[in-house]
């Protein structure tokens, strides 16, 4: 397949929220304590909920800009592409980028929208309902032939959660973010299948995919508190294999036969190992351990209930058989530091052509997985020729891609201890804590 055939729709790109999004969603009586982005005399921008404040960590935002800044401070919004954050603009650089769909995660609320849990329920669910009615509504109802929608949960009850869910598939959402470890934010864990039992409910009964993704909990894979940052980008990707783990090994996939989980940002090439080893698991310890797949292997059970996603991977393309390509999905990350954007579809390019992937599996990886599992169809909106990698390419001609250094601070001073502070950021970004 020529390059610029491919349809590419991505599982996983992330939002840099507006300061404005809260205005047209949340009552009014709730306006004066809603978050807000606060910008500092240094230049920053931060968005401040109460006593947290949560900064625009550098690493989420860095499309567009040389690598040399990448992680070096909280940024402004006038520092980053306005695609992270103008839905307009984001369209056109999807466009320049050849990419016809995506899925956006949330940023300063945390991935499970830990942030908005306060000891006043009716006031967090406002939250919530805000944020999702802004999501639905305002940047995937812009453009719904571009976005795949997806809501944040209501953690803190498994009933209104259930509730949000029902409210959200009933104008056609099928996708809702949540926590790859509820027992790291102080939740029970995904093995108390009673206390989530009314959000397995509603996820099945409305075909809604539960999304963990990478990072979600707030608790990153680092080996030392000394240790580079090297080392909590390499594991970053353990955090969804234990997710994977504890999901295949609890009961909600034997009990929900129809239950889908996405391993969002996880990456594919590990998945081989992982189901020849939880199948020697099962085979050696079941007896014992009074693990019960019936008649099927784990792995088998894996490949019903869970979708994966990678971005070039080319050990999970060449392996792509044995993770099974009804299973796989593809994802560009933008605007984060692992995206290729804008030439993505040259990076996956080179990988499909390495392992001579047919076109039919390329399909699958590229859009048709991604279309079936979120029961969303961009085709109802625009043709197909319209959607190809060649003609968004040539609907963004004359757009700006270049590179460009935005930050606006010296960072010759920067202080040794950066490092430190920016992997407390992501936490907080990823859990609220």
């Amino acid at each position: 397949m020529n390059k610029d055939d491919m349809i590419l729709v991505s599982v996983d790109d992330h939002i840099v929220e507006p300061p404005d999004m809260f205005a047209n969603h949340l009552p009014k009586k709730y306006q004066h304590d809603a978050p807000r982005l606060v910008h500092d005399a240094d230049g920053s921008d931060r968005w401040q909920f109460r006593d947290v404040t949560i900064p625009n960590v550098a690493l989420n935002a860095v499309a567009g800009r040389p690598k040399e800044e990448y992680g070096l401070e909280p940024q402004a919004l006038d520092e980053i592409r306005p695609g992270c954050y103008n839905v307009d603009e984001r369209v056109m650089d999807m466009n320049a980028g050849g990419i016809l769909g995506s899925m956006c995660f949330p940023s300063f609320p945390g991935f499970a929208g830990r942030l908005f849990a306060t000891e006043d329920h009716d006031f967090s669910l406002a939250l919530i309902q805000a944020y999702n009615d802004w999501h639905v509504e305002e940047w995937c109802g812009a453009y719904p032939a571009r976005f795949i929608p997806m809501t944040l949960p209501v953690i803190w009850d498994p009933a209104a959660c259930a509730k949000e869910i029902r409210r959200n598939a009933a104008r056609g959402v099928h996708s809702m973010t949540f926590t790859e470890n509820p027992a790291a934010m102080g939740y029970p864990s995904f093995h108390d299948l009673e206390h989530w039992k009314p959000m397995w409910d509603a996820l099945v009964d409305t075909d809604t995919v539960l999304n963990v993704h990478i990072g979600s909990s707030g608790r990153l894979a680092i080996t030392a508190p000394d240790a580079p940052m090297d080392v909590m980008i390499t594991l970053q990707p353990m955090n969804i294999v234990q997710a994977a783990a504890d999901l295949l090994w609890s009961k909600p996939v034997k009990a929900y036969p129809d239950l889908k989980i996405a391993l969002s940002e996880g990456g594919t090439g590990w998945i081989p190992y992982f189901l020849d080893r939880v199948d020697r698991t099962y085979e050696m310890h079941s007896t014992w351990t009074g693990q019960d797949f019936g008649q099927q292997k784990p792995s088998e059970f894996f490949r019903d209930h869970f979708l994966t996603c990678f971005i070039s991977d080319p050990v999970g393309v060449e392996l792509r058989n044995k993770i099974g390509v009804d299973n796989i999905c593809w994802e560009a990350d933008y605007p984060h530091s692992d995206s290729m954007w804008p030439s993505a579809p040259e990076e996956l390019d080179a990988v499909l052509k390495q392992f001579d992937v047919p076109d039919a599996d390329i399909n699958k990886m590229t859009h048709e997985n991604a279309m079936r599992w979120y029961h969303w169809d961009p085709f109802t909106h625009i043709t197909r020729e319209q959607a190809t990698v060649g003609s968004l390419r040539k609907a963004a001609e004359g757009h700006d891609v270049s590179i460009q250094a935005l930050s606006k601070r010296d960072h010759s001073s920067q202080s040794s201890d950066w490092q430190a502070q920016i992997k407390e950021a992501t936490v907080n970004v990823s859990g609220s804590d």
